[in-house]
């Protein structure tokens, strides 16, 4: 059997095993997009926000306190990296918003960025990304939810600022692969970014998990 052949059977059997929301659907969808408009001829008008400075934004830490700081409605995006870390295969790039990896050990990791979010923003990112797991599954309480951090821009391998995001852990059992998610609502951004992990057991969720804090970086965005 090839390399894709494999990559294939591994992706499947990861994804039957990805159960922390049981039987509901983990997508995130977008809202009904607008009605397109007429075309009128007019001068282009420059993407800056006035008094934006999204190099200064990408240079600190993305707590949830600071997701006000983000320009209106420019998107954060999430980088393939992970691709490059030892054992890991991209085996889906970019299709409708989602990109996946498979390790050699047999964890499977989905990266997905949805726009056009706005309706999932309350009162700050945090209580929208709480808003955002109880809406896939609402059996979810936010107490079941923890603090965790991704990179947030920067350089693999090098110190960089990080971002602030919720994960939901569910341990493995005999049968049953282990399995965590992270996510968070951009809502001055209008997107939100969900990344889950699926592995056969603890010890390699653990060290997967630690491959995508390091590799699988969230992009903030530029003017």
């Amino acid at each position: 059997m090839d390399v894709k052949a494999q990559a294939a059977v591994l992706v499947a059997g990861a994804l039957l095993g990805v159960t922390v929301l049981g039987g509901c659907s983990v997508d995130v969808p977008d809202p009904a997009a607008p009605k397109l408009e007429p075309t009128v001829t007019a001068l282009a008008t420059p993407t800056i926000t006035s008094g934006h400075d999204a190099e200064a934004v990408a240079a600190k830490d993305m707590p949830f306190s600071a997701g006000g700081s983000l320009a209106a409605g420019i998107p954060v995006g999430v980088s393939d990296g992970l691709k490059d870390a030892p054992g890991w295969q991209q085996v889906k790039e970019n299709v409708a918003g989602e990109s996946q990896f498979v390790k050699a050990d047999g964890c499977l990791v989905a990266a997905k960025v949805r726009t056009n979010q706005a309706s999932l923003a309350l009162q700050d990112d945090k209580e929208s990304t709480v808003g955002l797991f109880t809406y896939l599954d609402p059996t979810i309480l936010p107490g079941y939810l923890k603090t965790a951090t991704l990179r947030w821009g920067g350089e693999a391998g090098k110190p960089g600022p990080s971002a602030e995001v919720l994960a939901l852990e569910k341990p493995g059992q005999a049968g049953v692969r282990a399995t965590a998610v992270m996510a968070r609502v951009f809502g001055t951004a209008a997107s939100s970014v969900y990344i889950s992990v699926a592995c056969p057991d603890d010890a390699t969720l653990a060290a997967a998990r630690a491959d995508v804090a390091e590799r699988l970086r969230m992009v903030p965005p530029s003017n």
